[in-house]
């Protein structure tokens, strides 16, 4: 009978270190709030505005009660209070009690409390999880949301045969805007798509999230690497379908800074790493220029007018004149406007609907919080695209060895950095619920804990083996 010998050269072979049950119901919760988070406006469309609000008070509540015995006996880690991201905590700071000055009041505090409940769950989220873990859990979160959008779509196409309307209303009679629908019925008729979030655009920046988290898991080598081609795929085609001229131009900057950052991966010697910054600083200078004296026919070519729909003389106009009432501490945070508070009522119309937001992230912070908002907003985005940036360029390196191979992962936070700010320019959702969790998130997570795998939780299955070098 075959038996070890009395003098082995290696220790005998042992199970791999694996994760608590308790560990894997926190990954599964967290998975769920980012689905609620990201897909809050299907969250809506099926609960209404009550049901809505229960359900972020419920999550709320429920990671606070997770959270606050963790946070007593540093589990998983002691809280690194130093590393909070005060920039973006001031400006929320600044949102809370602007209902001191507030021209709306009511809508001051209701979405205060949310901002305050989102910035809760983003450091709770970048506490308790891992790098690999917070990429693998937004994988998927971003696997329900297209695998619903595209089951919904499927059986509005295939079973309802006509738009399907949010289930708090009351289909009216006549012809109404296809806005209110919740699901147009454009599956197959080359219309545009919305997916179970019900909005074309967000459907489009949720689907290239999804495209940069799967690509950095495919080239970090996960397993299941050709589901996660198809989950490519489906994210690439929603991305297609739903013609959304703000998220392709998202597309394209994210695309020039990774070509950029793996560049600057090659670079041996600060000389060469300069030229990578000339060239890359030049060459965008040159393409912004081209863009916009040729602005007319590439936003007719993308089926939008040169105003951005509208945008400039329908909403920046209204939005730049009601700022100027109250230029340096604004009128009172609203993020999104209240539809149905007077203040914003009627306001601003489009479709006979009326906008609940700037649709530009700077002049909606201009409007609710003056200059000093936009100060603190732009300190909280500068310090976390400053900060993602060099922990994707800069080889990880906390001893003297300074041969280590990059991650992937480390691509992650910049490129998702980037499509925020360049989003932030037609759109103002990178300062509202899972735009602002991503930048409470990332901000904290950069700042205590700045290598993959280390200053983490020291445990087996988080170290893995040796990384695959990717220049």
């Amino acid at each position: 009978m075959a038996q070890y010998t009395k003098h082995p050269v290696k220790a005998p072979p042992s199970a791999p270190e694996r994760e608590s049950t308790g560990h894997l119901l926190l990954r599964a919760y967290i998975i769920l709030v980012l689905f609620v988070t990201f897909a809050h406006t299907a969250v809506y469309n099926l609960l209404g505005q009550v049901g809505a609000g229960a359900t972020i008070v419920v999550f709320t509540l429920a990671t606070a009660a997770i959270g606050v015995p963790q946070l007593a006996r540093n589990l998983p880690q002691p809280f690194r209070w130093r590393r909070l991201p005060w920039a973006a905590l001031g400006y929320m700071t600044l949102a809370l009690v602007s209902v001191a000055w507030s021209q709306w009041r009511g809508p001051t505090i209701v979405t205060g409390l949310l901002l305050a409940a989102v910035t809760v769950n983003g450091l709770f989220i970048a506490h308790v999880l891992t790098w690999h873990e917070i990429v693998r859990a937004l994988s998927s979160a971003f696997k329900w949301i297209l695998g619903l959008s595209l089951a919904i779509e499927l059986w509005v196409s295939l079973f309802l045969h006509e738009p399907l309307w949010p289930n708090f209303f009351d289909r009216p009679d006549g012809e109404v805007d296809a806005q209110w629908y919740w699901v147009r019925d454009n599956l197959f008729d080359g219309g545009r798509i919305q997916g179970i979030v019900g909005n074309a655009n967000t459907l489009a920046i949720i689907s290239l999230f999804a495209l940069i988290t799967f690509g950095v898991l495919f080239a970090a080598r996960s397993r299941w690497r050709t589901t996660l081609a198809l989950w490519m795929l489906l994210a690439a085609y929603f991305l297609f379908r739903t013609a959304s001229a703000t998220a392709l131009v998202c597309a394209a900057a994210a695309a020039v800074v990774l070509v950029v950052a793996l560049f600057m991966r090659r670079a041996r010697t600060p000389s060469a790493r300069t030229r990578v910054y000339v060239v890359a600083i030049g060459g965008s200078a040159l393409a912004a220029l081209a863009f916009w004296l040729l602005r007319e026919p590439l936003f007719s070519l993308l089926g939008r007018s040169a105003d951005l729909t509208g945008r400039s003389d329908k909403i920046w106009t209204k939005v730049l004149e009601r700022a100027a009432e109250h230029p340096v501490f604004g009128n009172g945070f609203s993020s999104p406007w209240v539809p149905w508070d007077p203040a914003f009522a009627g306001w601003i119309e489009d479709h006979h609907i009326t906008v609940f937001h700037a649709h530009n992230m700077w002049l909606d912070v201009l409007l609710q919080l003056g200059a000093l908002g936009v100060v603190l907003m732009a300190l909280a985005y500068l310090s976390l695209l400053w900060r993602s940036w060099f922990f994707a360029v800069d080889r990880p390196r906390w001893d003297l060895n300074s041969a280590r191979n990059y991650s992937p992962l480390t691509l992650l936070p910049s490129l998702f950095t980037v499509v925020l700010l360049v989003q932030g320019l037609s759109e103002s959702t990178p300062i509202m619920l899972w735009g602002w969790m991503l930048v409470i998130l990332l901000s904290f997570k950069l700042k205590s804990v700045p290598h993959v795998g280390v200053g983490e939780r020291d445990q087996v299955f988080e170290r893995g083996a040796p990384a695959r070098r990717i220049p």
